[in-house]
């Protein structure tokens, strides 16, 4: 299963914030598996070749999180 696994990073929407390790947590459009991108949210070490846990959202679930955001005291 794991010989399986690919992604395609279509687009880099920006940077989230940095670790002092180099790895950068980002809001992407990813394609996984050869399926159309969604938004993913997640950390990378500098090289984008080692990722850690992270969100994927549709767009519609992209734009009920900013709606939440933007209604939220933050």
């Amino acid at each position: 299963m794991a010989d399986d696994f690919s992604f395609d990073i279509k687009e880099k929407l920006g940077v989230i914030g940095q670790n002092k390790s180099g790895w950068t947590t980002e809001l992407n459009l990813v394609s996984w598996g050869g399926r159309d991108p969604k938004f993913d949210i997640r950390s990378w070490s500098p090289d984008h070749s080692k990722m850690g846990k992270g969100v994927t959202l549709t767009k519609e679930e992209l734009l009920s999180l900013k709606e939440l955001l933007d209604k939220s005291d933050i």
